[in-house]
């Protein structure tokens, strides 16, 4: 779960990373109270920046330098309801000025592909930090850091060392530790800083923040629930999370049902490539409408609670049911099928391929052939399965 910057901004501060005072806001009514509050340390200048979870908003835009309340009423008037990269700012965080004297950039990820987590550190901030890389590698700093470890007072000071800091490099040691304890303690599987910053008066500052959550770990946090953007979610996706299914929507009109990540990844590929051989037709492209791994087990009911997020999605035109039997054996999986679509009745209005193989897949056919849905397709193989149910989401009638 990606955090918008102010909450990036406020988690920093319960860990006592050290920020500039803060407000977000979602009326402009509201920017000239809130600047004059926020900016009268920083002799009233603010900051106005929008809150999308997205890059490049100054760019577009969306950050603007108030030096009077009504300067920052006016920028925030402008702001929200801007659309950046697809993304309508619906909220602005009023950020306290600062003399900033020098910038710079710090990252804490995990690293998937080494199994382990890597700092990255330079003391050129504020810039893209992807431009940075491929330009001038040698100007960011990469140091693995082990996870049972982390960023102690040792390796703190090997990352500002290598950074090529010359100096402050102890203050700037504690507030990477005091990052990695944001890390750690919050279940991160990122937390960046662009521009940490150097101010004029001396102080290290975390200027902007940038958080990403496991969500593995939502147990383990009573306060998630607070952090979560409702208003951006995708109600099918939303939906099919309270239901506890593994489910992403995209953009095609051929709805995916299997059992494992990675059949269902295949399914999606044979789908796509079916949809290509096919062509369009009228204007139309058969194509994956999204990805749900029902996983090892295949009640009726976690059959119907997919079958219905499924059907929800008004793109979907066809629906391919591709499950191999393992432990759950084949006959169960088109038992639960079955079931799913006298749970469903009237709901079940699109045709439905479904492809069984493995364990005792020959009585499973059985049952839903003897079902005699009017709905529902039986297919042999994988690819047939795939065609088929691209046919279908080209010409229902086919």
């Amino acid at each position: 779960m990606d955090l918008f910057e102010y909450q990036a901004r406020d988690m920093f501060e319960k860990h006592g990373v050290p920020v500039l005072a803060g407000e977000v806001i979602t009326d402009p009514a509201d920017a000239a109270e809130v600047a004059e509050r926020v900016g009268a340390d920083s002799g009233g200048v603010v900051v106005v920046k929008a809150q999308v979870k997205t890059g490049g908003r100054g760019k577009a835009g969306g950050v603007k330098l108030a030096k009077s309340a009504q300067e920052a009423q006016q920028h925030a008037d402008d702001i929200l309801g801007m659309d950046i990269k697809g993304h309508t700012v619906g909220t602005v965080m009023i950020a306290q000025g600062a003399q900033i004297e020098e910038e710079y950039y710090f990252s804490l990820l995990l690293d998937r592909t080494n199994r382990a987590l890597l700092a990255m550190c330079s003391k050129e901030g504020g810039v893209e930090i992807e431009t940075l890389a491929v330009e001038r590698p040698e100007a960011l700093a990469k140091v693995a850091v082990d996870p049972l470890v982390g960023i102690d007072e040792a390796k703190a000071a090997e990352i500002v060392e290598q950074a090529g800091f010359t100096s402050d490099q102890q203050a700037i040691a504690e507030t990477l530790q005091t990052l990695w304890t944001v890390y750690h303690e919050e279940d991160a599987t990122l937390v960046e800083v662009n521009p940490l910053v150097k101010t004029q008066d001396g102080r290290i500052i975390a200027l902007d923040g940038k958080v990403t959550l496991d969500e593995n770990a939502d147990f383990r946090h009573d306060d998630r629930a607070g952090l979560v953007d409702s208003g951006a979610a995708d109600p099918l996706e939303a939906k099919a999370k309270e239901k506890g299914l593994n489910y992403v929507k995209l953009d095609g009109n051929v709805g995916i049902i299997g059992n494992g990540a990675g059949l269902v990844m295949s399914t999606l590929d044979v789908v796509a490539y079916s949809g290509q051989e096919l062509g369009e037709q009228d204007g139309v492209l058969a194509t994956p409408a999204n990805f749900l791994d029902i996983g090892g087990g295949a009640s009726a009911q976690v059959m119907a609670d997919g079958l219905e997020v499924i059907l929800g999605d008004e793109q979907v035109r066809s629906v391919f049911v591709n499950v191999f039997g393992g432990i759950t054996a084949c006959d169960a999986v088109a038992t639960g099928i079955v079931q799913a679509l006298e749970l469903l009745g009237d709901k079940e209005n699109k045709p439905l391929v479904v492809r069984l193989d493995g364990n005792n897949v020959d009585e499973g056919r059985r049952i839903l052939a003897d079902a005699a849905h009017p709905m529902v397709t039986l297919a042999d193989t994988m690819d047939g399965g795939a065609r088929k149910a691209a046919e279908l989401a080209l010409d229902p009638t086919s």
